[in-house]
């Protein structure tokens, strides 16, 4: 299993996260789906990861650069897009992403990372994950506002 930052520019990923978006716009009601498309991952502020074994495409993840102080250094990130494979779920994939961008976010010395997941059950394994990483419920956070289908966590690292 590789980890790999990962351009957003392959079929195999663009697929990938259509599905992802699908499936959280049948589960989820419109106003509360933030799932990010494409376009708004290939932002500057977000550094996106893939996870591959060979040439199968295994899981993602990424970090959102949150927040500046004063002299312009971020201190904190937003979990974005965490995603298995339906094929590769309950092995593991999920937790190795979550440690690398809990990793990321040590190095690039942020105070604290937060999340939004959905309050759904079909949401229940994801805040199980988190919560098992160290993650606490907290209030909504940079634009998001109170929702009753929307989570919110927060860990300090």
């Amino acid at each position: 299993m590789q980890i790999r930052e990962d351009d957003l520019t392959g079929k195999t990923i663009a697929d990938f996260l259509q599905e992802h978006l699908e499936d959280m716009q049948e589960i989820t009601p419109p106003e509360s789906v933030h799932a990010l498309d494409l376009e708004a991952l290939r932002s500057p502020h977000i550094t996106f990861w893939s996870v591959w074994e060979g040439d199968e495409l295994l899981g993602c993840g990424a970090l959102k650069e949150l927040g500046e102080i004063k002299s312009g250094e971020i201190k904190s990130g937003e979990i974005k897009s965490m995603r298995t494979a339906k094929a590769h779920r309950r092995k593991g994939i999920a937790s190795k992403v979550l440690e690398h961008i809990i990793q990321e976010a040590k190095r690039r010395s942020y105070d604290r990372l937060y999340l939004e997941t959905g309050a759904l059950p079909e949401f229940a394994p994801a805040r199980a994950l988190y919560l098992r990483y160290g993650f606490e419920y907290c209030s909504p956070f940079a634009e998001y506002s109170d929702d009753p289908n929307s989570v919110f966590m927060t860990k300090k690292l």
